[in-house]
């Protein structure tokens, strides 16, 4: 079973599987896939993290493929330039290294089953012959309009759902892929253009240093069950913490009364009040889920109110895939831009947009994640990985949706391991995220207004009065919730879901 959000990229991936692949090539298979037709979340200018349920040996393998400045980065040079945070969009400096194609590689390389060249012939026919642009797509092309480099989504009339889209620049770059592997990318069209591009930020050796580690998995026991996440570069820690805070607490049967929505947002809240001090690249993923630590903000938490959080830290463009195969091999991979577009930059003659993902540094001397050299930006991207107590592959699930996505995990980890919900409620029931007044993604816990709970459209209507009852400033809106999917093990067959709210999604199997 495959789960994305593009049935072009799900079919991709079950194709590989029926052709002998295992679910690693399936995942590479719909990422490319996905690279190519939803480029306005993700793309080969991104970055990439998997976790893996390897059968074989019962364990979970974890795979960093963010990447990282170029030895060009100056910070003082930005805070000369009177930036107090680094550039949201237009701006170079707030690119890093993409850390996709190594990721693609480095999964394939362990994993894999089939040759590269069957896993990417989907992804490279589709960028040659042509796709129907989805619909979100074609309504996120008009954010292109004056980006140079963007033809492919800058046509006349406007791009509509259905238009055929092809994207040569990106056909060429799969197969220099297939054709030298790492060195046909880093080292080639796409490598070539991003350092002219970069104009002294990045050098041929910092393309040439992969920007994917196999690094041991973040994990914990929440429900009887071991998730695994991803450690820092990424806030992954954070749905364990939340995880690990709510199960001390008394939680409600019934998710339709608020004080279940109220007590899962406080220990979102008291998991993540300091993230912006205590995420970087070097943080112990361990240390920040210690019991003691979150039992301390597992007291702080009022039934019926929403917590006084203290002010010491005060200053989305991703998809995420899943895939289980035959023999129980489980991937959770997340692919990003960042946000939307990424940095509205394009790598010249290629059609590769480039991420933003640089805007996680900090511009504060001194910051254990300020930006500078060689160094990874912290991270939202946090797929999660279920196992049973002995070590049998339950579940994969994950969610795009910037600072929100760990606080959309908690949320299906606890319908799917508390409330014994199915997939197909898990994905489809109603969230809440925390969000800030500026709505960029990104500055949930950093901004001096205080995060406000948004509640979907289509929540219990008890939840606002309940919330606002217990101090929380609630909006109902369409907002970003996440694109979440999910694939659970239930005995011999899989059961999964695609997220309704990505409309053109599709959890297909075999």
């Amino acid at each position: 079973m495959v789960c994305s959000v593009d049935h072009l990229a799900s079919g991709a991936g079950i194709g590989a599987m029926r052709a002998g692949g295992s679910a690693a090539d399936a995942a590479v298979a719909a990422s490319a896939v996905l690279a190519v037709t939803t480029q306005h979340m993700c793309g080969l200018g991104g970055d990439l993290f998997a976790l893996v349920h390897d059968p074989a040996t019962s364990a979970t393998a974890c795979l960093n493929a963010s990447g990282r400045a170029g030895s060009g980065a100056d910070p003082d040079r930005l805070r000369s330039e009177g930036h107090a945070s680094m550039p949201f969009k237009g701006d170079v400096r707030s690119v890093t290294v993409p850390g996709c194609v190594d990721g693609w590689l480095e999964l394939h390389g362990r994993f894999g089953r089939l040759p590269l060249a069957d896993v990417l012939l989907p992804a490279i026919q589709l960028a040659a012959g042509g796709f129907p642009a989805s619909p979100l797509l074609a309504a996120s092309a008009p954010r292109i309009a004056d980006v140079d480099g963007a033809d492919e989504f800058r046509t006349d009339p406007p791009l509509r759902t259905g238009d055929l889209v092809r994207r040569p620049g990106v056909a060429r770059s799969l197969a220099a892929i297939v054709a030298d592997g790492r060195t046909g990318f880093y080292g080639g069209e796409f490598g070539t253009g991003l350092i002219e591009l970069g104009a002294g930020e990045f050098t041929p050796d910092d393309l040439a240093t992969s920007q994917a580690d196999w690094v041991a998995p973040l994990s914990a026991e929440v429900w009887g069950h071991t998730v695994h996440t991803v450690p820092p570069s990424s806030q992954g820690y954070l749905s364990l913490a939340g995880a690990l805070i709510a199960v001390g607490l008394d939680l409600p049967d019934d998710d339709d009364d608020p004080r279940w929505a109220h007590l899962l947002i406080e220990s979102a809240r008291q998991a993540a009040w300091d993230r912006p001090g205590v995420l970087h690249e070097g943080a112990d993923g361990n240390a920040l889920v210690e019991p003691g630590r979150l039992a301390a903000r597992r007291r702080a938490i009022d039934t019926d109110a929403a917590a006084e959080l203290p002010d010491t830290y005060r200053g989305g463009g991703t998809i995420y895939l899943c895939a289980v195969d035959a023999d129980r091999m489980g991937v959770s991979l997340i692919q990003s831009n960042a946000s939307g577009f990424g940095a509205h930059l394009v790598v010249p003659g290629t059609g590769i947009h480039l991420h933003n993902r640089g805007t996680g540094f900090s511009l504060r001397p001194g910051h254990p994640a300020e930006y500078g050299p060689r160094r990874r930006p912290p991270h939202t991207l946090s797929p999660a990985l279920v196992t049973h107590p002995d070590g049998r592959l339950r579940s994969v699930l994950g969610t795009m949706g910037g600072d929100a996505q760990p606080q959309v995990v908690l949320q299906l980890l606890t319908r799917l391991l508390r409330d014994g919900d199915d997939a197909g409620r898990c994905i489809s029931a109603p969230r809440w995220i925390l969000t800030s007044p500026h709505a960029t993604g990104f500055d949930t816990w950093t901004t001096t207004d205080g995060p406000i709970v948004s509640v979907e459209p289509h929540a219990p209507t008890g939840w606002d009065d309940g919330l606002r009852q217990r101090g929380h400033t609630v909006r109902r809106a369409a907002d970003n919730y996440g694109l979440a999917h999910l694939i659970e093990v239930v005995g011999p067959v899989l059961a999964g879901a695609s997220d309704p709210r990505a409309r053109t999604g599709a959890a297909a199997g075999y």
